[in-house]
């Protein structure tokens, strides 16, 4: 019988930093409906510029990638990205009133850039393992996040302002996102895994795990702040 999946085991690894990650209280107030909508926009407006990295860093697996299938299965990420998932992205703000324009012009908050430059530190000083196990606690902690809340008959339906969001990661298109990063992390283990590196990689993935955390905060302290 096959073991635990790489992810399995980095998530087990530092499963008290993923539990204040997929259950923070951002993700709480999400389920309730209770977040305050200052606090969501500012998470989505981040989350716009989050995304610019994240495609970068899918172009920097291109060339970190060895084989012709690994490469192209980084380049259509990259693609869906910058001409699918930003569309999308955008399309989704605008019903909370943030234009692209106004997206593009915010400041980077210090959270958005600490976890988007340390993915792509870890993925120029690392191997494409190293990048894509940095980048697993958002493309994978999202879906988790998503299916959870989805299955939760403690989350609040009907008027509940998040519902699209939460549909969104739970949603059978995303899974298929899930379940693939999964599969190539795993791939990617045999390839160029060994014991010997579990540790560093579950320190890359715990660093990330966190980093997730301080975003999902970075949404409820601007709210605050724009309160006070």
């Amino acid at each position: 019988m096959a073991g635990p999946s790489l992810f399995e085991r980095l998530k087990e690894s530092c499963r008290d930093d993923w539990q204040r990650y997929v259950a923070h209280e951002f993700v709480r107030r999400i389920a309730d409906g209770s977040l305050s909508e200052a606090a969501f926009r500012h998470y989505l407006g981040q989350d716009y510029l989050f995304l610019i990295h994240f495609a970068r860093a899918w172009g920097l697996a291109v060339y970190k990638s060895e084989t012709l299938d690994d490469m192209r299965q980084a380049a259509e990420t990259a693609t869906a990205l910058l001409d699918v998932e930003m569309k999308l992205h955008v399309d989704f703000c605008r019903g909370w009133g943030l234009s692209e324009a106004d997206m593009r012009a915010l400041p980077e908050a210090s959270e958005t850039m600490a976890y988007t430059r340390y993915v792509l530190e870890r993925g120029l000083a690392g191997d494409v393992l190293d990048l894509h196990v940095a980048l697993a606690p958002c493309v994978i902690g999202y879906g988790e996040i998503g299916a959870r809340l989805a299955a939760d008959p403690e989350t609040a339906a009907g008027n509940n302002p998040y519902t699209a969001w939460i549909e969104m990661y739970a949603g059978a298109e995303y899974q298929e996102v899930v379940r693939g990063a999964v599969a190539q992390l795993d791939r990617l283990w045999s390839t160029r895994g060994s014991e010997a590196r579990f540790p560093s990689l579950a320190a890359t993935f715990e660093q990330a795990t966190r980093l997730e955390a301080d975003f999902w905060q970075m949404g409820l302290d601007a709210a605050d702040r724009a309160l006070g």
